[in-house]
């Protein structure tokens, strides 16, 4: 069965010949197009493509309706096609969830490699770019995990990695052999660390920012004095 795709781009002769060489391809079938944010959301819901491929300079906000596109319709792969070799906006783009970056400039080859790598749930970036992505990934990763593990201490960790499990205050106080004040005390001091209002947003913090915390998986049995 042929991979439906769709395009969104603001520049109408990019967006032809877009259409057209996509035509000539059978195992490739355009089922929409469109030129603003506004149609990224409209035709992902509308025609459930396997495929978008979407500028990030066009009217609307391209990045946001992206985010909440890979959100709400995670089947619908998305392939960010643009003219900017940003590493910054690559690692965004990924993190939000999208299945491929590919430069404009490059060869027509690179696009359509990165709409079948899509379609069969696999990541591509243009290779010329590709390498330089992957370590700011990596490194974004690293210092994201590291960062939490610094601000927090060891008692905040295992409140946090309890907090993950769904544990309320007096099963944390009771897990750890302190009081429910005290737990309520360190709730306290981790909204203020995370910059965060309630207890549902700590959890969301620590997940967001990749602590998992696998160094303190005794954290539930040790007591601390």
């Amino acid at each position: 069965m042929a991979i439906s795709v769709a395009f969104v781009d603001d520049h109408p002769i990019l967006l032809d010949g877009l259409v057209s060489l996509c035509s000539n391809k059978s195992d490739l079938n355009v089922v929409g197009q469109g030129s603003s944010a506004f149609d990224i959301l409209r035709i992902a819901e509308d025609l459930r493509p396997d495929v978008m491929v979407v500028d990030l300079s066009m009217p609307g906000d391209p990045v946001a309706s992206i985010e909440t596109l890979t959100q709400k319709h995670p089947a619908v792969r998305v392939v960010v096609f643009t003219a900017a070799p940003s590493i910054e906006t690559a690692v965004q783009m990924l993190k939000f969830g999208v299945s491929g970056y590919v430069l404009k400039g490059g060869q027509a080859s690179e696009l359509f490699e990165a709409i079948r790598a899509a379609s069969a749930g696999e990541t591509f970036i243009t290779p010329c770019f590709a390498s330089k992505v992957i370590m700011a990934v990596r490194k974004d990763d690293v210092s994201n995990k590291a960062g939490m593990d610094a601000r927090l201490s060891y008692r905040e960790l295992q409140i946090v990695r309890l907090l993950m499990r769904g544990s309320r205050n007096r099963e944390i106080a009771t897990s750890l052999n302190i009081s429910e004040k005290t737990v309520k005390h360190y709730m306290s001091l981790l909204m203020q660390k995370l910059a965060v209002r309630n207890r549902v947003e700590v959890v969301l913090a620590a997940q967001k920012m990749n602590m998992l915390a696998d160094r303190f998986s005794d954290a539930g049995s040790k007591r601390l004095n």
